[in-house]
Formats: C-alpha cells, sequence, structure tokens
C-alpha cells in the first residue's frame, strides 16, 4: 500500500488520547457524522475495518468513527493540496472543535496537514518533491523544525523528504504511524474501529476539487 493516509479530525483537544481510548461506537453515530459532512451525497453502510488498515480508504469509501471527545474520518475528498480550501461542510461539522487534517501519498512523495482551532486557521502546510511547498501557513510546529533545519541535497527541492516529515507529523497530530518502527508511545491504531460507508456524490464536485 505504501505510505498513504487521508484523515480528517474534530476533537475537544488533543485527539491522540481519544484514539488511545478509543471504544467501539454506535454505527449510527458514525452514519450521522458523515451524512453531516457530506451531506449533499448518499451514504450506505459498508464494511467496516481499522485505523490501522484503512488510513487511505478505497475511492468512494469513507471510514468513521465518533469517540469520547473526537470524531475521525478516513475520507479522500476530505484531503486538499491546499488545505486552507477545506470546504464548509466538514468545517461546520468540526464548528468549535481542533480540526486536524493530515494527508500522505507515497507515490508522489506528496504531504499534507493542517489545523484549526475554533474556527482560525493554526498551520497548514503541503508539498512534495516535485512541485516544492504548495502552501505553508502559520509557524512550524516542534516536530517539524529538525527538518526545516537539515541540509538534505536536491533531488527533493527541499532541506528533507516530504513522508519524513508526513510521518513525524502523522505521530504528532494522530500519534501513529503507517511506517517504520512503532515508538511505545504510539497508539494502536488496530484497536481503533472504524465503520464504513459507500458515499456517493450527486453533484461531482468533491471528486473534482479532491487531490488523489
Amino acid at each position: 500500500m505504501g505510505a498513504k493516509t487521508a484523515l480528517l479530525a474534530f476533537a475537544d483537544g488533543d485527539l491522540v488520547p481519544a484514539l488511545r481510548g478509543a471504544t467501539a461506537c454506535d454505527p449510527a453515530e458514525a452514519e450521522d457524522l458523515v451524512r453531516r459532512v457530506h451531506p449533499e451525497s448518499e451514504v450506505t453502510r459498508a464494511e467496516g475495518d481499522t485505523l490501522f488498515e484503512r488510513p487511505y480508504p478505497p475511492d468512494g469509501i469513507t471510514y468513521a468513527t465518533v469517540l469520547a471527545g473526537a470524531e475521525l474520518l478516513c475520507d479522500r475528498r476530505l484531503v486538499l493540496d491546499r488545505p486552507s480550501k477545506l470546504p464548509e461542510h466538514p468545517r461546520a461539522a468540526g464548528a468549535g472543535r481542533r480540526i486536524i487534517m493530515h494527508g500522505m501519498h507515497s507515490m508522489v512523495d506528496w504531504v499534507c496537514f493542517a489545523v484549526w482551532e475554533d474556527g482560525k486557521l493554526i498551520r497548514s502546510l503541503s508539498l512534495s518533491t516535485d512541485g516544492g511547498i504548495e502552501e505553508n501557513i502559520g509557524e512550524p510546529y516542534d516536530f517539524e523544525l529538525p527538518l526545516w533545519a537539515g541540509q538534505n541535497p536536491d533531488p527533493y527541492r527541499l532541506p528533507f523528504h516530504p513522508l519524513e516529515l508526513g510521518e513525524r507529523a502523522l505521530r504528532a497530530l494522530f500519534g501513529f504511524v503507517v511506517e517504520g518502527r512503532r515508538d511505545p508511545g504510539d497508539i494502536d491504531a488496530e484497536a481503533v474501529s472504524l465503520h464504513g460507508f459507500r458515499v456517493t456524490d450527486r453533484t461531482g464536485r468533491e471528486r473534482a476539487e479532491r487531490v488523489f
């Protein structure tokens, strides 16, 4: 599968403790979350999976769970090459909470992540080896600083490889990694159960705006 993610979360604060304490949620709650994020789409239930197996879902499928203090979606429609352009419906669904986006695709060495606090965009970064930096808003987080200070030469056009930053961002914001060695403090993503839904966009707009 490679290193791929398409994650969007709404949290009351730090998302990682909510994921660490995850329990199976009512499928109706997960379905309601998906419908709030995709009100113009047809939503039908599909087979579920885990966060470890499906951080990057198949085309047309959304995975979701509702936890104590957080809601999580794995959805390729919600990850953008310019995260600041997150559409109105997901922003409304996360209103008053911390909104966290993470996208990564190893085929094109691309990563993005973004954080909103109570509706305000605090940090947004999107970059790849071919395209360089596409969006860079806000001050870097501490986990970014060692990489920005690096001196890796071309062909990256950056002082680091995007996927290295992507894994650091994933661990810092979501508490796990998809490749590489797990740290003792990482969450058990296999223990985070997700309900699956087939989401069909009637307008075609979301598919046109999606990166991958």
